[in-house]
């Protein structure tokens, strides 16, 4: 039997997942070493293999069959766009992307005013405003705070992640319009769902009994 490999996005996503497979049997020990310097897990017993990655390589390693199976959070999903097969949602990870903004900003978004939006996630915010609002934006590509580009007037609103809104409420900000709700999800590489479609129908259905 060959290995199934699963790509785990980094950080609280990765633990909560392997919380996740512990309740339905699914356990990698050498995992929970915080000090390993090791790339690859192994359970031998049930033929899977693990790996950590930064959360929007995990689409790419599973498009290109590096591994079978990823998690990640569907906002990486939507503005990596890659071509994979997503089937479940694991429900934990929960929060929202959302345009955000000063109050006065309503009225841009109201009448389809011509404006910046500053984001991390060009491809959702495009296909928002162009797609679903039908909104001509100048769509600015940010890697830090995003918080930061309506306080010094680079754009006009913002399109990201929002989780308790507490950052924005203590930099005046508010949500003005949600996008889509958002949560951590399960991906699966094409190939590998027709290959090994009743190992990965399984695990499937013992996830859907803990969610």
């Amino acid at each position: 039997m060959r290995y199934l490999t699963f790509a785990l996005g980094k950080g609280r996503l990765a633990r909560q997942t392997l919380e996740l497979f512990e309740k339905i049997g699914i356990t990698c020990e050498e995992m929970k070493d915080r000090d390993s310097r090791k790339l690859i897990f192994t359970n031998e017993e049930l033929k899977l293999r693990f790996f950590l990655a930064k959360g929007p390589d995990v689409p790419t390693y599973v498009e290109y069959g590096a591994a079978d199976i990823g998690i990640v959070g569907e906002d990486t999903i939507l503005e990596e766009g890659r071509k994979v097969h997503e089937v479940l949602d694991l429900g934990y990870g929960k929060c929202r992307m959302c345009v955000c903004g000063y109050e006065s900003a309503k009225p841009l978004l109201k009448h389809h005013e011509i404006i910046r939006v500053a984001t991390k996630y060009p491809n959702i915010a495009k296909d928002y405003f162009y797609n679903k609002k039908h909104q001509t934006v100048e769509i600015i590509k940010l890697n830090g705070s995003i918080e930061l580009a309506p306080i010094v007037g680079l754009s006009e609103v913002i399109v990201d992640i929002v989780e308790t809104g507490s950052t924005l409420r203590e930099n005046g900000l508010e949500v003005l319009e949600e996008v889509c709700p958002l949560s951590a999800r399960m991906i699966v590489n094409p190939v590998s769902m027709r290959m090994e479609s009743d190992r990965i129908k399984d695990l499937l259905k013992k996830l859907r009994t803990q969610i």
